[in-house]
């Protein structure tokens, strides 16, 4: 009974901050949501996915240069302008960078696996489009025959022994390493089975994740092919029965080709080299993963042009959307230019933004800069099946735009009743570029998906309105700090403020609840403090939103922020200690 009435009076000024941050509003945002709410038509980036989502890609290949310009040609119905002389050309201009390659494209064409002597194909692609590996080489025409070799789990130990010589080898493991053992052994190609619990590949029995062997040269390549659960049970089957062949015709091209990558820019009208920027990966063949962030940032690069043309939407700084090759896009469209790079203020990741949850179990997640909860993971707090590392104190990142682009993703998620939620930082997609070079970065995503990776990962996957309030509430994120005046930032100051005190009261209650467990007082006072001195940090980064500088206004407010989560992290520690000393005396 003592905990529960120790919690409630906790949770009360809790419930209260709710109560008045439900009616805080600033109107410049709310126009933004007004504007965004009746031109953003979830239609178009569905279109957009459907055609994206029927071609395998990797950069340089077919499917993937289709892709680049089917979105171009939605850019140029938008009225975005091909750039000749350069960003300076108009309002709204793209231009497709166009880079050769170091090593040549790939392209699935067709594959078939049978047991000798059944008609029955054990796989083919034209119903499991992942099981050739990328960078597979094509059999002679007819395919080939040849003894299958079980080599469990394909270790150097499990190989050495084997005599592999023109065999095709069976391991249940990753392909990359030991593709390249089986074939330094005379191998002439090798089955890989290697599904993560996450894809429930039992309950998935048709499913194969898409992944790729090393290229060598067209001379020496051979090729790989991936397995479902089903036709590595029927394998494992058909092996204790005696000795088995399998026929195996692999058909996929390898040419050299130029990398494509797409960008577009909503010239700022005070402050052009000043921008946020967005960024979609093409290549990866799913629906999901991730032709969604492909179809849902063409429809905001659409609605952003239309709102500029009717004179709604006059952003002072810029905004650029790139689609093109994973991080590998991303970092160049960093690094490559200094001075531009030292505009880029923000930059955000739109990586598996489509998921109709309900299907693919997956819950719609803001992955965070690195704070306090990669480090000390708790509560409502949950790392992904994807999985992610503990971080280090000194490896926290303050900043105001975790909590900035959540509440506006908790503004749509008020009008709609969209799911909203965070993970801690664990990396891995187009945001990590732009925290490697020192600039704020966020990934939109689903996760846990069963289909993730795999060849269920298919138009019906997909809902348009989970796109829709991905991308308006990524926009509205941008429209706000593109155009943010003094007002607008004041508002932000408060409601990082406001979000400080609730992780601390958060953090208060779960430390009560550690200390009752055990845990020492000492620690929890510490995780307290760690979460203060980043959220006043934080507030700190606050001093680049408005466009026009920071103003003794905003200092102000900045001070008192901080001052307000200083006094607010005093009175949670007392409590603490109260909470710790009772503890004690029981």
């Amino acid at each position: 009974m003592k905990k529960y009435l120790l919690l409630t009076s906790l949770l009360l000024p809790l419930f209260l901050f709710h109560a008045s941050q439900a009616q805080q509003s600033s109107k410049q945002i709310n126009t933004y949501y007004s504007d965004l709410r009746k031109h953003f038509n979830e239609a178009n980036a569905f279109q957009t996915v459907a055609y994206v989502e029927q071609r395998w890609r990797i950069a340089g290949n077919t499917g993937f240069n289709e892709s680049i310009y089917y979105v171009e040609n939605n850019l140029q119905k938008a009225g975005y302008k091909k750039e000749t002389g350069g960003e300076q050309d108009g309002v709204l201009t793209y231009r497709v960078e166009k880079r050769p390659m170091k090593q040549p494209t790939w392209e699935p064409v067709d594959a078939i696996v049978k047991i000798a002597g059944e008609e029955e194909p054990l796989l083919q692609f034209k119903t499991n489009r992942n099981m050739l590996a990328i960078n597979s080489a094509s059999t002679p025409e007819g395919g080939i025959e040849a003894e299958l070799v079980y080599a469990g789990k394909g270790s150097k130990k499990e190989l050495e022994d084997k005599n592999l010589e023109g065999k095709i080898v069976f391991a249940e493991t990753y392909i990359g390493s030991f593709y390249q053992a089986a074939i330094q052994k005379g191998a002439i190609g090798v089955l890989s089975y290697a599904l993560p619990d996450y894809n429930q590949p039992s309950d998935h029995p048709n499913s194969i994740q898409f992944t790729g062997i090393q290229y060598t040269d067209s001379i020496h390549q051979k090729w790989g092919i991936l397995l479902s659960f089903r036709a590595k049970e029927k394998l494992k089957a058909a092996l204790l029965k005696g000795t088995i062949k399998l026929k195996v015709i692999t058909k996929a091209k390898t040419w050299f080709s130029e990398e494509l990558t797409l960008v577009a820019n909503v010239r700022g009208s005070q402050f052009p080299d000043q921008r946020f920027v967005f960024s979609a990966h093409v290549q990866e063949p799913g629906a999901n993963d991730n032709a969604s962030g492909v179809g849902t940032l063409a429809e905001m690069a659409r609605v952003t042009a239309q709102l500029v043309q009717a004179g709604k939407l006059n952003p002072e700084r810029t905004i650029t959307f790139l689609w093109g090759d994973e991080i590998i896009s991303t970092d160049r469209y960093i690094r490559d230019d200094s001075i531009r790079a030292k505009g880029i203020l923000w930059g955000m990741s739109l990586d598996m933004v489509g998921e109709d949850t309900k299907k693919t179990g997956g819950t719609f997640l803001i992955e965070k800069m690195p704070d306090p909860s990669a480090i000390w993971t708790r509560g409502e707090e949950k790392h992904t099946e994807w999985g992610g590392n503990e971080l280090k104190e000194s490896q926290l990142r303050p900043h105001y735009f975790n909590d900035l682009v959540l509440n506006r993703c908790l503004d749509q998620a008020r009008q709609t009743g969209w799911i909203v939620k965070t993970n801690p930082f664990e990396g891995g997609s187009d945001h990590t570029p732009f925290l490697e070079a020192g600039k704020p970065g966020l990934l939109m995503w689903h996760f846990t998906d069963v289909y993730y990776h795999t060849d269920g990962d298919r138009l019906d996957m997909v809902s348009a309105e989970e796109m829709r309030n991905v991308g308006i509430s990524a926009l509205a994120s941008a429209y706000i700090l593109v155009s943010a005046n003094e007002k607008t930032t004041l508002f932000l100051v408060d409601e990082i403020k406001r979000a400080a005190v609730k992780r601390l009261n958060t953090e208060l209650v779960l430390g009560i609840e550690a200390v009752q467990k055990k845990s020492s007082l000492e620690k929890e006072q510490h995780i307290l403090e760690v979460w203060a001195g980043y959220y006043k940090d934080a507030a700190g980064t606050m001093t680049d939103i408005n466009c026009k500088g920071i103003s003794v206004k905003i200092k102000n407010a900045i001070d008192d922020a901080q001052r307000s989560i200083g006094s607010a992290k005093d009175k949670c520690i007392v409590q603490l200690k109260s909470a710790a000393a009772r503890k004690t005396s029981n």
